[in-house]
């Protein structure tokens, strides 16, 4: 009779017992050999580029989750992949789908974080991408990006120089297709909030004779009369050096001078300055924007799984989307409905310090003032999400 009661009571208390959470499996894709990371180019330090492996940053946000994720009995599991090409990233993606992975996320060129999407059901953080194109005309439904994207970057700049009385632009841009696109946005962002494009003007680093208008600051800023010069420049190289070799003693701006970002290093409010030291005492180096918008996937990554401890996958796709985020911003961050972008405040630097912040003080919007940075929901033309 004892046994049996004993046998009795287990079975009860297994009955009352919870489920085991499960463990919500991530699987990040990176380039294998990228050359964004090579050695001479981070020690350059160029504004706007990432500083490092993008692993850094969410593996940080789940080391910091460490005693939410244990009191929720909850787990994350991360496995990095290097693809050498679109097709290795792609045959990835799917291999971790098959392995069990509930979330992928990427740090992939936009011609290859497009396939990654299209290769999978599950959700796709793009932690590493701007392109304009990926949020609008080659949109995915399950494709979510925690970076700022180009025309976010563009208007954030357009409002600092509108608040400023900066109205006057003469625009410098590179030869690559990036530098043109990135260029298209720039003018959309100039007319957008009301300013005018005095000239625009293409540049190219030669050593070329023939070539030396177009490498030469004081030839190119020369000529015209302007508030303030923007620069588009992907690679880099020669905006370092276009501050204070303009014709005119005029700011510039773009990626130069003074830029807009995710995140800064010398960000002092709203305990940034707590994430960036324990980034740097993590990782051995600064944090950059690219960082934090790797260690935002990561918190996204832990708030889902503790949002819905016991799964399964449907359940944390749903949250992914849904929950809001705190990026040590000052504000709720969320996802757009029409875009999959995460709304967010950007930081305006000149790579010292963080001067201010946008959307700046005046700029107005029906709904929501992030949504001032980037297209809003009537300038959507992502097809996938309407």
């Amino acid at each position: 009779m004892k046994l049996r009661a004993a046998l009795a009571a287990l079975a009860v208390g297994a009955v009352l017992l919870p489920a085991a959470a499960a463990t919500l499996r991530a699987t990040l894709i990176v380039p294998a050999d990228d050359a964004r990371l090579e050695r001479t180019r981070l020690e350059r330090a160029y504004l706007g580029h990432p500083g490092g492996p993008a692993r850094d940053g969410v593996q940080l946000a789940l080391d910091e989750a460490r005693f939410e994720l244990d009191a929720a009995g909850s787990a994350v599991a991360l496995d990095s992949v290097g693809a050498a090409t679109l097709d290795a990233a792609r045959a990835a993606a799917q291999q971790a789908e098959k392995a069990g992975a509930a979330v992928l996320l990427t740090d992939l060129p936009a011609d290859w974080t497009r396939s990654v999407a299209e290769a999978v059901k599950l959700p796709v953080l793009n932690v590493g991408n701007a392109a304009d194109a990926l949020r609008q005309a080659d949109c995915r439904a399950n494709l979510w990006h925690l970076l700022p994207s180009e025309r976010m970057r563009a208007d954030a700049l357009a409002q600092a120089l509108v608040a400023r009385r900066w109205s006057n632009v003469l625009l410098l841009s590179g030869p690559s297709a990036s530098d043109a696109t990135r260029a298209a946005a720039a003018q959309a962002a100039l007319k957008r909030y009301g300013l005018k494009l005095v000239a625009s003007k293409p540049f190219k680093l030669s050593a070329d004779p023939r070539e030396r208008e177009l490498a030469n600051p004081l030839l190119l800023t020369g000529g015209a009369a302007y508030d303030a010069v923007w620069v588009v420049d992907s690679d880099g190289e020669f905006a370092r050096a276009l501050p204070y070799r303009t014709a005119l003693p005029r700011p510039v701006v773009g990626d130069a001078g003074l830029t807009a970002l995710a995140w800064h290093a010398q960000f002092e409010r709203f305990g940034a300055p707590q994430v960036v030291r324990r980034f740097a005492k993590a990782a051995q180096r600064p944090m950059t924007a690219h960082d934090w918008a790797a260690w935002v996937g990561g918190r996204a990554l832990v708030a889902a799984v503790v949002a819905a401890p016991k799964g399964p996958a449907v359940a944390w796709a749903k949250a992914l989307a849904g929950n809001d985020l705190d990026g040590s911003k000052g504000v709720t961050l969320s996802f757009r409905a029409w875009d999959g972008q995460l709304r967010q405040p950007l930081l305006l630097t000149d790579g010292q310090a963080v001067v201010g912040s946008a959307p700046v003080d005046g700029i107005l919007h029906p709904r929501n003032a992030l949504d001032t940075l980037g297209a809003d929901a009537p300038e959507r033309l992502c097809k996938a999400r309407s």
